[in-house]
């Protein structure tokens, strides 16, 4: 009797599993710490950025831009996770046309990023939910705090970029009270001069350490007229663990009003 499992990942994909899944390899930073804080042992393969939980021993596969598919066949998975956003789509679709099973996710808020966890964790991996995807959506059940103040968050320079309002960690700062400008920009991550950027009718300046990694003396000197915050980059953009402490964390990086 064939007992493969038939499931669909985010984007509609089928996606045939074994009754069990034993070997994972991730390429996502988030998801590579949420499924090895859930089940140690699982993962086989990471990304050269995936950096928790520290000390993961595992095949390290390349980038999330620059996977090394024939490294990831030669592993065996049972499970490729990726993400529409992280992920190139000719790499996946390299995968896949390989016969290596791949779950993509897509994540644009913190709902879907909940959901989207306890999809991969309970129906394709087949384990318990963990404890910490519990902790972190009652650590994020609070109201937003009123009025929201009004910030610019670059995540790049030269060329300046800044987060946009259709993404996930736009979803946070806004549960946090804060909402990012430009409010209206059809981009995910808008690309504005500095002039355009000191335009905006701004309060905040909120400068995480990564993608870039802006500092007290990287960043702040090109707003002279606004407050900076520094915020972890890590707990603004990563679904995984760390969202059971981010409100925490991100709040304390925040001015007080």
């Amino acid at each position: 009797m064939d007992e493969t499992r038939h499931l669909t990942d985010d984007e509609g994909n089928a996606v045939r599993l074994p009754p069990a899944v034993r070997r994972v390899v991730s390429l996502v930073p988030s998801l590579t710490e949420a499924v090895a804080v859930t089940a140690p042992g699982l993962l086989v393969g990471a990304t050269d950025w995936c950096t928790h939980p520290a000390g993961l021993d595992v095949l390290r596969i390349g980038g999330t831009k620059n996977p090394a598919v024939q490294a990831i066949r030669a592993l065996r998975p049972d499970l490729v996770i990726a993400n529409e956003e992280e992920n190139r789509a000719p790499d996946l679709a390299a995968l896949r046309a390989a016969g290596v099973p791949v779950w993509t996710t897509r994540i644009r808020d913190l709902d879907q990023a909940l959901h989207s966890l306890h999809r991969l964790l309970t129906e394709a991996l087949q384990l318990p939910c963990p404890a910490w995807l519990s902790a972190a959506r009652r650590a994020w059940d609070f109201p937003p705090p009123t009025p929201a103040v009004r910030a610019i968050a670059p995540i790049w320079r030269r060329p300046w970029m800044v987060l946009g309002q259709d993404t996930f960690a736009a979803d946070l700062l806004r549960r946090l009270g804060v909402t990012l400008l430009p409010a209206d920009h059809p981009d995910r991550y808008p690309r504005l001069t500095l002039p355009e950027l000191h335009a905006l009718d701004a309060e905040l300046l909120l400068l995480p350490d990564e993608p870039y990694r802006f500092t007290a003396t990287d960043g702040p000197e090109a707003f002279p007229t606004l407050p900076p915050a520094l915020l972890s980059g890590r707990h603004l953009t990563w679904y995984g663990p760390s969202l059971a402490e981010a409100p925490t964390v991100l709040g304390a990086g925040l001015p007080t009003r």
